[in-house]
């Protein structure tokens, strides 16, 4: 079947074959990188007494003080809204044949496009002057969801589907299942960035994981500011035991899907 190049098929197919527009997609995975590893570093610095919101507020901070915060911050809004618009594209065009796994996929490549513009959306806050804490509006949205009927079940629903995405994370990274979605060199280079995606999808997945779970703890306790953002999940594994040594390790892993995210770039089936 054909699709006019009026249709939104028409445009999504349009775009992906633009070599413009795909070169400004795999921009959005090199800022992606950047930011992860800015983020881990925060984490990491935690665990020594710094500062700093561990989150992509608080990394897209950083990238605001530096000589050319500017421009790099609207370098992140142009590269992460392509890259969302991309996920978008692929939502359109999904074409597998078995209907569960295509609605499947689609739902994927929605979601994404979601994470990637509410970044996008919070670096171009920065770089109009303002400013954005995840851990205040993920207590804000809490107390939204507990006033409303069923909030109680409504938020421990949220928080669920925040931890399946977390553990999500963590599958994908042990079965190594994002290889299949990359164009990998042979040899050590293949080696490396595989074990970079490995450590990093289990790092992330943990993060978000432990952020699910403080959704769930708001709701049972019906206390809206027990949930937190990237930041608040972080900070709460420096509380476990052996904290500091988990909190340093999934900033370090958080650093090396960072580094796995520019590879992601070079090598993304686009």
């Amino acid at each position: 079947m054909t699709t006019s190049a009026a249709s939104p098929a028409g445009a999504a197919r349009k775009a992906q074959n633009s070599h413009a527009f795909e070169v400004l997609a795999r921009v959005g995975y090199v800022v992606l990188g950047v930011l992860h590893i800015l983020i881990g570093a925060i984490a990491i610095s935690i665990v020594g007494g710094g500062g700093g919101e561990a989150d992509q507020g608080g990394a897209i901070e950083q990238v605001k003080q530096t000589p050319a915060g500017i421009f790099l911050l609207w370098a992140i809004v142009v590269g992460l809204f392509a890259l969302a618009i991309w996920q978008i594209a692929e939502t359109l065009l999904e074409r597998d044949p078995d209907e569960k796994k295509k609605w499947a996929h689609r739902v994927k490549f929605i979601g994404t496009a979601v994470a990637y513009i509410a970044i996008g959306v919070t670096a171009l806050t920065y770089a109009l002057g303002g400013s954005s804490d995840s851990s205040e509006s993920s207590q804000s949205l809490s107390a939204t969801i507990l006033a409303a009927p069923a909030g109680v079940f409504l938020l421990v629903l949220v928080g669920l589907v925040v931890a399946g995405i977390g553990v999500a994370f963590i599958v994908r990274g042990i079965l190594q299942k994002f290889t299949k979605h990359l164009s990998l060199p042979s040899g050590n280079a293949r080696k490396g960035i595989v074990a970079f995606g490995v450590a990093g999808y289990i790092a992330k997945g943990i993060a978000v994981g432990v952020a699910g779970i403080l959704f769930v703890v708001a709701a049972v306790t019906h206390d809206p500011e027990a949930a937190g953002g990237l930041d608040a999940a972080l900070r709460s594994l420096a509380e476990l035991p052996y904290g500091p040594i988990i909190l340093w390790t999934v900033g370090a892993g958080l650093v090396l899907y960072g580094l796995f995210c520019f590879a992601r770039a070079r090598y993304a089936h686009m």
